[in-house]
């Protein structure tokens, strides 16, 4: 992996609502950012067991506390955290970023932009509120956003705005984990 801009110190990466920290893309991501500090967390719903995630502002605060954890233990600056994940983590971030949570940039693999079969239901209302750089890293054949529907819905962000499509590749991006995380390798190295 190419060093790391000097402006990422640390990566909080959080995972889809029916995984966990250890999902195999957020592991591959973490090895591809090597040496740089990595915390995969889970949400507190997955720790205490359960399998439906918990409402979105006790999601929010999840990550404000594990960015602010990281913060500590990487002794970086707030400003010089990456934060992201995949599907519903990486939009729970964005949140928390749209909400004033500092961040140097944010990852968001698998953006699941509105349920599948549902594109009027769009997860957008916080978009135009980032004003950091964003990576979208996303399958071309992805039921939760189609690239046209992902690129018009990210022209509201105000920052920079990086699409990497996975060809063929759905939701899961199954056996795309490597080609994820040398994506997401090359991004923050060029932050």
């Amino acid at each position: 992996m190419p060093s790391p801009g000097a402006a990422v110190g640390a990566v909080l990466l959080t995972p889809g609502a029916g995984s966990g920290g250890s999902h195999p893309a957020l592991v591959a991501i973490e090895a591809a950012l090597a040496p740089l500090p990595v915390e995969r967390m889970d949400f507190p719903y997955r720790r205490a067991g359960r399998r439906a995630p918990d409402r979105a502002p006790k999601l929010v605060a999840s990550v404000v506390e594990g960015a602010g954890a990281l913060v500590a233990s990487a002794r970086v600056a707030p400003e010089q955290l990456v934060l992201g994940g995949r599907s519903m983590g990486g939009r729970i971030c964005s949140m928390a970023v749209a909400e004033g949570l500092p961040a140097a940039g944010l990852v968001l693999v698998a953006y699941p932009l509105h349920p599948p079969g549902r594109p009027e239901r769009l997860r957008v209302d916080h978009l135009a509120q980032l004003e950091v750089p964003c990576l979208f890293v996303s399958g071309t054949r992805d039921a939760f956003a189609t690239p046209d529907e992902l690129t018009d819905a990210t022209t509201v962000i105000p920052a920079a705005v990086t699409h990497v499509w996975i060809d063929g590749g759905r939701h899961e991006l199954k056996a795309a984990e490597e080609e994820v995380a040398r994506a997401v390798s090359t991004w923050v190295a060029g932050l």
